[in-house]
C-alpha cells in the first residue's frame, strides 16, 4: 500500500484542523466577544498614557516649590567638610596641586601667572579652612548644588513633558481638579472612537506624584548624602480621555486599531473553516490507522532509527508545528503592517506547506511507532535497541570507576567547547586571541595528559597480554597516582597471586602425592600384619599360646586399622563441612584437666616431666564439648609421642582479653623441618621415617575443628623447641 489520494486529503484536513485548534487556543481570549479597546496592548498604552498625564500636565514638577523646601542635615554638612579628608591633608594635597605649576611660571619668567596661581591657591585654602570653621558656610555650598539639581530636573521633566505630548497626540483629555475646580483640556472636541469617563458615580481620576531628586552618588559634582524626595498630596479629577476619530489614521494606533480588525475577520474565518474542516474529516475522509500504515523507504529508515530517537523526532516535529502555528499567529495579528501583500501570501503559504510536512511526520510517526509497539515481546526488544538505554548501560560502566568517569567527561567537554570555540573564532576575530590563550592554557595541557594516559594504557594492555600468556617475570610499571596506575597496581597484585598460586600448586601437588604415599603406607603396614598373622593362624600345628599372640597382634593391627580409617573419615568430613556443632557453655579449665589426667601415667613412663599451668577459677567457652576434648586430646598425645625423652612439657591455659588461650611446648624428639605450616596437612608428621604409631591426621583433625569454633591455631619452631597455641572466643 503507498500514500494514496484519500491519505493526503486526510493528512491536509488534519493539518488545517489543527492549525485552527490552536489558533484558537492562543488567540480566541483576545478576539472573541471584544475590540481593540479591550484587548492588553491598548490597555498598556492607555495606562502609560495616564501616569504620564499625571506626571507631566495634571500635577507637574514645581521647581520653586522644591527649592524652597530644601533642607540641609548636619550629616550633610560634615560629609561635605571631610570627603577629601581632614583640613590639614585638604590644605597640603592643594598646596602640592599648585606648587609644580607656580615652579614653572617662577622659572619662566611670567611673574603675572604666578601671581594668580598663588591667589587661586590662597583662595582655595581659605575656603577650606572656612569649611572647617563654619557651618553656614558648607550649608550655602550644599544648598546651591541641590538647587542646580533641581533646576536640571525640572528642564528633564519639561523635556519628558514634549515627549510625552508628541508620543501620545492621539488621546484628548477634558479633566477638572476636583478640589480646586482647575480645568485641563487638549482642546480636541471631534467625535471619538474611544472614551473614558471618571467621576460622576464612576471612579476619580487620580494622581499622587512622587519626585526623586539626587545626585546617583557622584559626590565629585554634588556632594549629597540624602537623595531629595518630594511627596505630592494626592489630587483627584474627573472629566474623560477620549481619541478623535479624526485620529484614527494620523497616527501608529491607527495602524494598531486596524490591524486589530482585519486579524480578527481572519481568525473568525479560519476558525469557521475548522470547524467545517472537523466535519469533513469524519463524514468524508474517516481516517484510520490502515491508511497511513503503507509500505515505504521512509518508513523502512524510520523504523531502523532507536525508538526514543523516533519518538524525539515525533515530538520535535510537533514542537515545531507549533512554533510555525504561533509564527503564522503573529503574521495574522500584524497583517496590515505588511506594505507588500505577495510577500505576505509567499510567507503564509510557506509557512503552512512546512507545516503540513511537520503534521505528517507527526502522524506517520505516531502511527508506525504504534505499529512496533503492538505487543510485549515488540516493545521489550525495541527497548533493548532504544539509544538511551545503551547510552545508560555504557555510562553505568564509564562511572564504575569514578575518577576515570569525570575525567573522560571533562576531555569530553573541553573537545566539544574546543570545536565551538573554533568555529566561534572563525565567525568572529576577536575571540580569536581568547581562543588560542584557552586552547595552549586547556586544550593542549589535555590533549597532552590524554595522550600520556593512551599511552600509558597501551603499555599496561602489553604487559597484561605477556601475563596471560605466562610471562609473569616483570611487574607492570606503576606511573603516578591515577586510576590507570590503580589499574596497573592492582595487576601487579594479581600477577603475584597468580605466581603464588602456582607456587601452592605445585605444593599442593607435592602433597597430594605425598598424601598418597603416607595413607598407602599407614594402611598397609596394619594390613599386612592382618594378612600375614592370618596366614599363621591357619597352620593347625600352632600351639595355644603362639595362636594367642597372633591373635593378640591381629586385634591390635584392627585397632590401629580402624583408628586410622576413622581419623581419615573424620577428617574428610570436616574438610566438606558436612559435621554438625552441639555448642554449650563448657569450663575449659576443667575440660583441660580431664584431658591431661588421662595421660598422666603414660607421661611419667616415657620420662617426661609434665607442667601444668591453669587459672584458679573456671573460664567458660561456647565450644562443643566432644569436639573440643579431642582437639585438647590430640595435642595432649602429640606431645607425648614426639617429646624428646628426659625433658619437660609445659601445658597453659590462660585468658587474654576475650581469648582463652591453650599453649603446648615440648622438645622434640625428631628434627623439624622448615615447612611448619604443613604439619597441620593430613598424614603429615615431624617423624618423617613414621617410626611412631599414629595416623598422621591429629593437628589436621585439631585445625579442623578450632577452625569451626572461629578460633585460632598456630605453631611455633625455635630449633627443637616446638610450640602450639590454640585460641578460642571466651563467652
Amino acid at each position: 500500500m503507498k500514500l494514496n489520494a484519500k491519505s493526503l486529503l486526510s493528512l491536509f484536513l488534519i493539518t488545517w484542523v489543527v492549525f485552527s485548534s490552536v489558533l484558537f487556543i492562543l488567540n480566541a481570549h483576545k478576539y472573541i466577544g471584544s475590540n481593540y479597546f479591550e484587548s492588553s496592548n491598548f490597555e498598556m498604552t492607555k495606562e502609560d498614557f495616564k501616569q504620564q498625564l499625571g506626571r507631566y500636565v495634571l500635577q507637574p514638577f514645581d521647581e520653586k516649590k522644591a527649592k524652597e523646601s530644601i533642607t540641609v542635615t548636619q550629616e550633610e554638612i560634615d560629609f561635605h567638610r571631610n570627603y577629601y579628608g581632614t583640613l590639614s591633608e585638604q590644605v597640603a594635597n592643594i598646596r602640592e596641586q599648585y606648587s609644580d605649576r607656580i615652579l614653572q611660571a617662577d622659572e619662566s619668567g611670567d611673574a603675572q601667572l604666578k601671581e594668580i596661581l598663588i591667589a587661586e591657591r590662597d583662595a582655595k585654602i581659605e575656603d577650606i579652612k572656612e569649611n572647617f570653621s563654619d557651618d553656614k558656610h558648607v550649608e550655602e555650598k550644599i544648598r546651591k548644588q541641590k538647587e542646580q539639581l533641581i533646576e536640571k530636573f525640572a528642564k528633564e521633566e519639561k523635556l519628558a513633558a514634549k515627549e510625552f505630548l508628541n508620543n501620545y497626540g492621539y488621546f484628548s483629555y477634558n479633566l477638572v481638579n476636583v478640589d480646586t475646580g482647575e480645568h485641563f483640556d487638549s482642546g480636541n472636541s471631534n467625535v471619538t472612537i474611544f472614551s473614558e469617563k471618571y467621576g460622576n458615580q464612576k471612579p476619580y481620576f487620580t494622581v499622587n506624584n512622587y519626585f526623586y531628586v539626587g545626585s546617583d552618588g557622584n559626590y565629585d559634582s554634588v556632594t549629597l548624602i540624602n537623595q531629595m524626595e518630594f511627596n505630592y498630596e494626592k489630587v483627584q479629577f474627573e472629566g474623560s480621555i477620549s481619541i478623535p476619530k479624526s485620529m484614527l489614521n494620523a497616527t501608529q494606533f491607527g495602524t494598531e486599531y486596524k490591524s486589530f480588525t482585519v486579524a480578527k475577520i481572519i481568525f473568525y474565518s479560519i476558525w469557521a473553516t475548522g470547524i467545517l474542516t472537523i466535519i469533513a474529516l469524519f463524514t468524508i475522509a474517516k481516517p484510520s490507522f490502515k491508511n497511513f500504515n503503507f509500505s515505504s523507504r521512509l518508513k523502512e529508515w524510520f523504523l531502523r532509527v532507536p525508538i526514543d530517537v523516533r519518538i524525539v523526532i515525533v515530538l520535535t516535529s510537533a514542537l515545531f508545528a507549533y512554533a510555525l502555528i504561533d509564527s503564522m499567529s503573529n503574521l495574522i495579528s500584524n497583517v496590515t503592517y505588511y506594505y507588500n501583500l505577495t510577500n505576505y501570501v509567499v510567507d503564509v503559504l510557506f509557512n503552512f506547506i512546512l507545516l503540513f510536512i511537520s503534521i505528517t511526520i507527526v502522524v506517520l510517526g505516531v502511527v508506525w511507532i504504534k505499529e512496533c509497539l503492538s505487543n510485549a515481546q515488540k516493545f521489550k526488544q525495541e527497548f533493548k535497541q532504544a539509544f538511551l538505554y545503551r547510552l545508560a548501560d555504557g555510562i553505568q560502566d564509564l562511572f564504575l570507576n569514578r575518577s576515570i568517569g569525570i575525567q573522560s567527561v571533562i576531555i569530553m567537554v573541553i573537545t566539544f567547547l574546543s570545536g565551538i570555540g573554533f568555529a566561534g573564532s572563525m565567525l568572529d576575530g576577536g575571540l580569536l586571541l581568547v581562543y588560542v590563550v584557552l586552547l595552549f592554557f586547556i586544550g593542549l595541557p589535555a590533549l597532552i595528559i590524554f595522550l600520556r594516559r593512551m599511552g600509558y594504557l597501551n603499555l599496561i594492555m602489553k604487559q597484561t597480554k605477556d601475563m596471560a600468556e605466562g610471562r609473569l617475570t616483570t611487574p607492570i610499571k606503576v606511573k603516578g597516582k591515577s586510576p590507570l596506575a590503580n589499574h596497573a597496581e592492582n595487576l601487579n597484585h594479581l600477577r603475584e597471586g597468580v605466581r603464588k598460586s602456582l607456587t601452592e600448586q605445585a605444593k599442593s601437588e607435592r602433597l597430594k602425592t605425598e598424601l598418597i604415599t603416607n595413607v598407602s603406607h599407614d594402611l598397609r603396614t596394619p594390613l599386612t600384619s592382618i594378612i600375614t598373622y592370618t596366614d599363621l593362624l591357619k597352620n593347625p600345628n600352632l600351639s595355644e599360646e603362639e595362636r594367642n599372640k597372633y591373635i593378640d597382634v591381629l586385634d591390635k593391627k584392627s585397632a590401629r586399622l580402624k583408628t586410622l580409617i576413622e581419623d581419615l573419615f573424620e577428617v574428610s568430613k570436616m574438610a566438606s563441612g558436612n559435621i554438625e556443632l552441639n555448642k554449650q557453655r563448657i569450663d575449659l579449665t576443667q575440660l583441660m584437666q580431664q584431658a591431661v589426667g588421662e595421660h598422666e601415667e603414660a607421661f611419667r613412663d616415657a620420662n617426661l616431666d609434665l607442667r601444668i599451668t591453669k587459672p584458679d577459677v573456671p573460664l567458660y567457652a561456647n565450644v562443643d564439648g566432644q569436639k573440643w576434648w579431642r582437639v585438647l586430646d590430640n595435642l595432649v598425645v602429640n606431645a607425648l609421642k614426639y617429646s624428646l625423652e628426659g625433658t619437660r612439657v609445659y601445658m597453659t591455659l590462660t585468658q587474654k582479653g576475650m581469648d582463652a588461650e591453650f599453649t603446648v611446648k615440648n622438645i622434640a624428639k625428631y628434627e623439624l623441618g622448615e615447612n611448619v605450616e604443613e604439619l597441620t596437612e593430613r598424614f603429615k608428621r615431624a617423624d618423617t621415617s613414621r617410626h611412631t604409631d599414629g595416623s598422621g591426621l591429629g593437628l589436621a583433625i585439631a585445625q579442623s575443628i578450632v577452625d569451626m569454633h572461629n578460633g585460632r591455631l598456630k605453631i611455633d619452631v625455635d630449633g627443637d623447641l616446638f610450640k602450639v597455641t590454640i585460641t578460642v572466643p571466651v563467652s
